[in-house]
């Protein structure tokens, strides 16, 4: 095998044998060449079969890519090595072995869904007050104990409070209720087989003679029980080799362990250690910048990257007022670029700390026509949460949308059930009236009780707001629906992360309620949803495979994209106000920062905000993050930039709790014409083909080269008119 791909370090790692082996493998080093050629170098010099090699990874695409890089480097046998991520080779496994816990070979992998389901059932028994326990929390929590091997015994013996003492009981309830289901959950499936191998020594002896070699890819990512399973497999042969890097251990809040690649040599003895410290992705500057903020943990193994393609640009800082400004300045940005550099928009990423930023951005990207997909989750508008607020909005505003209807009549949860409503839909056929209006009269249902009670009070408040509708604006309207219909309590009352995050997204639709009432003081309720339903539709005009990427940080690890912009990069935000409570936590915060900016090949933007508004408040005045001001000055470049709007700081400095007050220029816009040419500073010259009302609010649909078709907001899309090209 030919090694002339690999540095010296590389070289040197691949072929080291008879020993544990440690690879840090910092950003951009080339880790996963490193173990495919290990593997190859493996098979080839015949020092291991390749039937007895197992390689590890965490995601199946990482686990093809693999497959695919070592058939390229040696066709034959290597369809022999055992490679999947932890969870499908334990499953494999189980399939063999769980007749031995007294499972049947057949049984089930229970997912998110089912396992709801059987917490439902149960919780029911238990007469718990309303939303004491619900089914995830109790989910969470059970994955909280699994993950730190904590069994139902232990969960019970360390419960020193009275909730705790009941999540004991139904976690031992619960896997009582799996064994009957001849089920197993996610987490079940790591945990198992350690309960086989602790109980069966054969049965791990049998795995350790098979498995004679073993590689794990992105072992700071570790849990407890992988590690534990790792630890098995390996204790007789010691013939391991982990490649990761304590830098990017991100995962804390899941069960992650960074201890785990930290005292590899004290778990494995005699082990060796190799650096890849040759990043080939990034500039000088971006990993300079990086490593001096990422260096300031204590929690770490000593390295430092160097950059082999040389110095390139400073890292962009720009400040601006608030995140509308901030999703402007991005988009100003990226124009330049794509001007400047030539750049296509699959050349970008915007990074952003937590979802609920997606949205201000989101929707300055609708309204420039440029096109983006959302990695990691899906976009703002079509996130459950507030499709259900979108629901009672429309039904409030067209009583005959059974559509509607039908998403929000049980939410937030009221005891109305699919029969409750199949008896809705009978009634009002045989009345001939809409679905609407037989509600306030459930006894003609032969509806009664607390159901009845139930339809009557969401009529009533659908009824209410659609008579309030000319008396309140828009904003207003949506406070008070959330609060009467009790959404705002629902949320409140959950103690779910989940339903946390689905919260701050609810108060973040009502700042884009408050965004649209800003930009169109004259605005409704109908005018609201009118132009969220068509950006929506924006979507469809936009080209599959040359998008702006967007996503949170902890979804853009592994990835690389030649420019990253990384916003809201204010303390409170990017690090979280929650992991200043402790250097552990404060530390992965500073670990996420190292992940962002390395995601970045050539050019990095820094982003952060005067004033933001999170979560539907005030105006939050923005501290510039304390990880910014870790990064030399001289790797910076203050980027300055001037918005439409015209803002005048009202004394103090900028970024020093500053409030601001914004007052709008006047711009004077040309009325187009089906048939005029007008050129947009992207996507160059193009036709307009259709449009629809006047001046600022005019929007225009226009053909450009190529066929691309966009749909645009005159407004924020800075076209002018030219001569027709021909």
């Amino acid at each position: 095998m030919s090694n002339v791909k690999l540095n010296n370090v590389q070289k040197a790692a691949v072929e080291s044998f008879g020993k544990p082996v440690l690879i840090f493998a910092g950003a951009g080093s080339g880790k996963t060449r490193v173990l495919t050629h290990k593997i190859a170098y493996l098979i080839k010099n015949k020092l291991v079969d390749a039937e007895n090699i197992l390689a590890l990874t965490f995601t199946n695409k990482a686990a093809e890519e693999m497959r695919q890089r070592v058939h390229k480097i040696i066709k034959t046998k290597s369809t022999l090595v055992t490679m999947g991520t932890f969870h499908s080779v334990c499953a494999k496994m189980l399939r063999s072995e769980i007749h031995n816990l007294g499972y049947t070979s057949e049984f089930s992998i229970f997912d998110v869904q089912d396992q709801t389901s059987l917490f439902k059932v149960l919780l029911e028994p238990m007469d718990f007050p309303k939303n004491y326990i619900t089914p995830k929390d109790l989910r969470f929590k059970i994955s909280y104990f699994k993950n730190r091997l904590i069994n139902p015994g232990e969960a019970k013996s360390k419960a020193s409070i009275i909730i705790d003492k009941h999540y004991a009981e139904l976690y031992e309830k619960y896997q009582i209720a799996l064994k009957e289901n001849n089920a197993v959950d996610f987490d079940d499936l790591l945990l198992l087989p350690l309960q086989i191998f602790e109980k069966f020594p054969k049965v791990l002896e049998s795995y350790q003679e098979k498995w004679k070699y073993i590689l794990v890819d992105e072992y700071q990512d570790t849990n407890k029980p992988q590690f534990m399973l790792v630890k098995n497999l390996a204790k007789s042969h010691q013939q391991i080799c982990v490649v990761g890097d304590d830098d990017q251990s991100i995962y804390g809040w899941r069960g992650a362990d960074i201890s785990n690649i930290l005292d590899f040599e004290k778990t494995f003895k005699n082990s060796e250690i190799f650096k890849l410290e040759t990043n080939y992705r990034s500039t000088s500057y971006i990993l300079e910048s990086a490593y001096s903020v990422v260096k300031n943990n204590h929690n770490r193994a000593s390295k430092e990257l160097v950059a082999n393609n040389g110095g390139g640009e400073k890292l962009g800082l720009m400040q601006t007022n608030d995140e509308m400004e901030e999703s402007d300045a991005v988009i100003s940005a990226l124009q330049k670029e794509i001007k400047l550099e030539k750049r296509n928009f699959s050349d970008f990423a915007v990074l952003y700390r937590t979802n609920s930023q997606s949205r201000a951005i989101e929707d300055a990207f609708r309204r420039s026509g440029i096109p983006y997909n959302i990695i990691g989750g899906v976009r703002f508008y079509e996130r459950k949460e507030i499709k259900d607020l979108i629901g009672y909005l429309s039904l409030i505003l067209n009583p005959k949308d059974t559509i509607s209807l039908r998403r929000v009549v049980n939410f937030p949860p009221r005891g109305i059930g699919l029969k409750t409503v199949d008896k809705c839909v009978i009634e009002a056929e045989k009345r001939n009236v809409e679905m609407i209006e037989v509600l306030n009269s459930p006894e003609n249902m032969g509806i009664r009780g607390k159901q009845a009670d139930a339809l009557d009070k969401f009529y009533n408040i659908i009824s209410k707001y659609n008579d309030l509708l000319p008396k309140l604006n828009a904003g207003e309207l949506v406070r008070a629906l959330i609060e009467e219909a009790g959404i705002k309590k629902y949320y409140q009352e959950s103690t779910s992360p989940e339903e946390s995050e689905r919260y701050e997204n609810v108060l973040e639709f009502i700042k884009s309620v408050d965004d649209f009432m800003k930009r169109n003081p004259d605005g409704g309720l109908s005018q609201f949803i009118e132009e969220v339903s068509l950006l929506t539709d924006l979507d469809q005009w936009n080209d599959q495979n040359n998008r702006v990427t967007m996503m949170t940080v902890h979804a853009s690890k592994g990835l690389e994209f030649p420019v990253v912009f990384l916003t809201g990069l204010e303390d409170g935000l990017f690090p979280l106000y929650r992991s200043l409570d402790s250097n552990e936590t404060l530390e992965e915060e500073r670990r996420l920062f190292y992940v962002g900016v390395t995601r970045a090949m050539h050019k990095v933007y820094l982003m952060y905000a005067n004033n933001r508004r999170r979560m539907g408040s005030d105006d939050l005045y923005g501290i510039v993050s304390r990880f910014i001001g870790e990064i030399p000055e001289d790797n910076l470049e203050k980027i300055s930039f001037t918005s439409a709007l015209t803002r005048k700081v009202i004394g103090g400095k900028a970024g020093k709790h500053t409030k601001t007050a914004v007052s709008r220029t006047v711009v004077l816009f040309d009325d187009f014409q089906v048939g005029d040419y007008v050129e947009h500073a992207i996507f160059g010259i193009g036709k307009v083909m259709a449009l629809s009302g006047q001046g600022e609010n005019q929007r225009v649909g226009i053909e450009f080269k190529d066929g691309l078709k966009k749909k645009l907001v005159v407004k924020f899309a800075n076209l002018k008119k030219v001569d027709s090209p021909d």
